[in-house]
């Protein structure tokens, strides 16, 4: 045996005390009974801000164990820490509350990245300008077919009549049970704001549309307050410069509230089922009813009975078959 070890014993043997104290790890996490219930009403680089429940506005920052999964504007949750509101303080969200709706849309049709735009919000506001930059109805059926599958309401609000009359327009739309509103502009005043508010007062609504079509002159009307940025149009490209870069819920005076978005260049819907397409379209639905059984209802569908009744319903109809089946094209495209 080597020397050096001969005359060591137990007692020799220092162990170093544990820093952590002797108490067992446990995988148990606190219930935080006490957490104090929210509602997230923007979000901005990790910093969350909450209205609580008893009206105190507070920032906070998302606790580890919720892992990496989004908070989003609309979320309901719970904090804990210093929920006094003062400035500098900081809580923590421990618990987000499930979701009754959730709001979702990828950049393109064939990116398989969804992006979780807004949660619990029970109407979708899709706002279209009728003029100054002109109205997509594409986009339109986007957002249309995003509310379907959300579980939402949905509510065409038109902007900028005073530059152009709504009904053309909403001719497209007649088959559908979907309503609608119109303001428009005289001088600094927006008229036609007694039926957005009857529209709006009680319900937690989204706002989504291109740049320039008027959300933000619109939010600064229904909430004097909010001071959202507003813009104009490019002379050049003819759309819309973004003003708002983060979504922000605002309540209304009457109660209720209006989330406002960014503007989007595309609503990608990647995220949607294919057999759910057609149902968010209730006025073809109607008709497919009489289609044969498997009917894809796409352009090379035999004796689709979409065909039969485009033939006679004039040119809203055959638009409103081509918007469809443009949207399921391109939907089938991502699968690819």
């Amino acid at each position: 045996m080597p020397r050096r070890f001969q005359h060591y014993t137990e007692e020799d043997v220092r162990v170093r005390p544990n820093r952590r104290g002797t108490r067992p790890r446990s995988k148990q996490r606190p219930d935080h009974a006490d957490a104090a219930p929210g509602l997230v009403t923007a979000v901005d680089r990790g910093r969350y801000h909450v209205l609580t429940d008893a009206g105190t506005p507070v920032v906070a920052i998302k606790a580890r164990e919720l892992g990496r999964g989004a908070i989003v504007v609309g979320d309901r949750v719970d904090l804990v820490g210093d929920v006094s509101g003062a400035e500098g303080s900081l809580a923590r969200v421990v618990r987000v509350h499930e979701r009754s709706t959730v709001l979702r849309r990828s950049a393109e049709d064939s990116d398989s990245h969804q992006r979780v735009i807004v949660a619990n919000a029970d109407q979708l506001v899709i706002v279209t300008a009728l003029a100054d930059p002109e109205p997509r109805p594409r986009m339109v059926d986007r957002c249309l077919v995003a509310a379907f599958d959300a579980g939402m309401d949905a509510l065409l609000f038109l902007t900028k009549a005073d530059l152009a009359p709504p009904e053309p327009f909403l001719q497209r739309y007649a088959g559908l049970d979907v309503p609608a509103v119109t303001t428009r502009l005289a001088g600094d005043q927006v008229h036609g704001l007694e039926q957005v508010h009857e529209r709006l007062t009680g319900r937690v609504s989204v706002l989504v549309g291109h740049s320039g079509v008027g959300k933000s002159t619109l939010v600064n009307a229904l909430v004097p307050d909010a001071e959202r940025a507003t813009g104009g149009v490019n002379t050049v490209t003819g759309r819309g410069r973004h003003t708002s870069s983060s979504a922000v819920a605002l309540a209304l005076p009457g109660g209720g509230w209006i989330i406002d978005t960014p503007g989007v260049r595309s609503f990608g819907l990647a995220h949607v089922e294919v057999d759910r397409f057609l149902a968010a379209f209730t006025d073809l639905a109607e008709v497919a009813q009489d289609c044969p059984r498997g009917c894809t209802h796409a352009d090379d569908a035999p004796d689709c009975a979409l065909d039969q009744w485009a033939a006679t319903a004039g040119p809203v109809g055959r638009t409103r078959l081509e918007s469809f089946r443009r949207l399921l094209a391109s939907r089938l495209a991502g699968d690819d």
